[in-house]
């Protein structure tokens, strides 16, 4: 039998004939469209079946509206078939019968169809080189705007002198890391218990980096654990209050006036709760000596007896001098009260071991991860596991019968997911690069020259009678008290803003630091990552006090009130001078992480 198969010149088409109303209706599925048949037109001897419209001849709207495209010279076709009406199966049809010859008209129909179809939808190589274009755009194409702010703020770096004691400069290895892949990936949980796939790489880079925290601080893992997920040291300490203590449970921290950090609680004069901390917990602060500077120990310990806080907190962000850990963890004993340090500024310090260590004596230690350890902006949590020491007093941690250290848990849950979603990966990334350079000889020597640096600002400004809190400094930053000058912090530091030096306003104990802070703080780390030695900050030294005696001059002229001294800062022409060689001396240092 011959089974090949010969073109038809027949087609099916659609009759329109004039139809009753409908006695009856089939639904309509969604994704189709189908058509009723009024049941007088069907064969009586078939069920009723509604006809899908894909089965009839489609034709394009213009040809339905009896219109013609714009690139359609061909007049309609309707000439050349002819039409004779049949019924099958019951359904009133017509046959068009297509002139011999001609049966190229039909792929032309159909190659027209398609031509249209491809004018509408680019093809896939287009659309994908349209992706490309817009994903691989530089930031200076991207967004001018953003891209010409950015380099007003590196150029402001560049030729600036940063002496904050908050600020540092990363390195191009932590530079690359922050601005990679690694940002496009969530990873909420832990290593090997996550909640979404492919975290096979970000879970060994986390290990990895908890693995150099450690060796950072020379820690045993048996006895030690980290979280490097916090997004700051603040979300790190509230981590800890969240996973220890209940709503209104008591922390103990140094008084931010003092030189604390308000992240330990802080109320304003008025009575305001500024802090997180404050507003979930109930905090107390101790204060250090009015006239000495130093934290008096004894009235700490009078303090805690009579307060008992749950969680005893030592670290501070404005603190010359070293801490007395030894006699705060008696306190702490004494009271029944976990120890915590937030060690955020002097973690490097304690890393190089040019500063006396928290984990010594410490049950929780919290830091940021930039500042002196000159890493990505982040927090990081350090916790005691395995067993306990004895210690005298109740510890919070000691809930279970094998009195072992439940800290890991609770905080590890505190961080996520009670208080954080997924992990910055590109931070953890950039933390551990920055860790593996914590543990050389090379950072040793670096933290080194920042405290010396430190040692050599401190003397230059006793020499020129400005008063130093504390009369100087163990680590890496110095208070220096402007009141002997007569000036404020603010004002000091708008005008050292003006010439490109950057510090920050900070109270003096006694002072009214609410409304008009007395002092400035001064930090080394970040002149010192730019290469400065011992005399260029004799040199910083000279800049400083000429910004004094600038701001001292205007304040004569246009008094106090900030409004009146900016004024007066902005038409001074002792400001541009001291601008200008500020400048220069900036620029003749390298900056780490890009090329000037």
């Amino acid at each position: 039998m011959d089974h090949t198969h010969h073109q038809s010149n027949l087609s099916l088409g659609f009759h329109a004939v004039p139809l009753p109303p409908l006695t009856s209706r089939a639904p309509i599925a969604d994704d189709s469209i189908s058509l009723q048949i009024d049941p007088g037109l069907r064969d009586p001897s078939h069920n009723p079946r509604p006809i899908p419209l894909q089965f009839f001849d489609q034709q394009p709207d213009s040809a339905r509206d009896g219109s013609v495209g714009a690139n359609d010279g061909e007049e309609s076709d309707e000439e050349d078939q002819k039409e004779e009406e049949v019924r099958i199966l019951g359904y009133s049809m017509c046959i068009k019968r297509q002139r011999r010859g001609d049966s190229s008209s039909s792929c032309s129909s159909s190659s027209m169809l398609l031509s249209k179809r491809a004018r509408v939808e680019p093809d896939l190589e287009t659309r994908r080189d349209a992706v490309r274009s817009w994903g691989n755009q530089p930031l200076s194409a991207a967004d001018p705007e953003i891209f010409e702010i950015m380099d007003k703020e590196k150029q402001r770096q560049v030729l600036g002198i940063e002496l904050i004691a908050s600020e540092n400069f990363v390195c191009r290895g932590v530079l690359d890391a922050l601005g990679s892949h690694l940002t496009n990936k969530y990873s909420e949980g832990y290593p090997g218990a996550r909640y979404y796939g492919g975290n096979q790489y970000i879970d060994q880079i986390e290990r990895l980096c908890h693995d150099r925290a450690l060796a950072a601080f020379g820690l045993e893992p048996e006895c030690w654990g980290v979280n490097v997920q916090p997004y700051s040291c603040t979300s790190a300490n509230f981590a800890v209050y969240t996973g220890l203590l209940l709503p209104k449970d008591r922390i103990m921290g140094l008084d931010s006036p003092s030189g604390g950090h308000v992240s330990h609680g802080y109320y304003t004069p008025s009575g305001k709760k500024i802090s997180a901390a404050s507003i979930f917990f109930e905090s107390l602060s101790y204060k250090v000596n009015p006239l000495t500077g130093y934290i008096d120990y004894d009235k700490l310990e009078e303090k805690a007896m009579d307060y008992r806080p749950k969680i005893l907190i030592c670290g501070g962000s404005t603190y010359p001098r070293e801490w007395d850990y030894a006699r705060v963890r008696q306190i702490a004993d004494k009271c029944g009260a976990v120890l915590m340090c937030d060690m955020a500024h002097i973690s490097g310090l304690v890393a190089a071991k040019e500063s006396l260590s928290p984990f010594d004596y410490c049950d929780i230690v919290t830091s940021t991860t930039h500042k002196s350890l000159r890493g990505p902006r982040g927090g990081i949590i350090f916790f005691r596991k395995g067993k306990k020491q004895k210690r005298q007093g109740f510890c919070l941690g000691q809930t279970d019968e094998n009195d072992r250290y439940d800290f890991e848990e609770r905080i590890n849950f505190a961080v996520f997911p009670s208080l954080q979603g997924g992990p910055h990966d590109n931070h953890i990334a950039a933390l551990a690069i920055a860790l593996k350079q914590v543990a050389t000889p090379e950072y040793k020597a670096y933290i080194q020259q920042v405290k010396r640096n430190a040692q050599a600002l401190a003397s230059a400004l006793l020499r020129r009678n400005c008063r130093l809190v504390t009369g100087g400094t163990d680590n890496h930053l110095l208070l220096w008290d402007l009141r002997t000058f007569g000036l404020t912090g603010k004002n000091f530091e708008k005008v050292c803003e003006a010439c490109h030096i950057s510090l920050n306003k900070t109270p003096i104990f006694g002072d009214n630091g609410a409304i008009s802070p007395g002092g400035v703080r001064i930090g080394t780390p970040a002149m010192t990552t730019r290469g400065c030695l011992e005399g260029d900050f004799e040199m910083i030294a000279e800049f400083l006090l000429r910004a004094a005696q600038i701001a001292s001059t205007i304040q004569k002229e246009h008094g106090k009130i900030q409004k009146e001294f900016l004024k007066g800062l902005e038409s001074s022409r002792d400001v541009a001078e001291l601008r200008n060689r500020v400048e220069s001396f900036a620029s003749q240092f390298a900056m780490p992480g890009y090329d000037v």
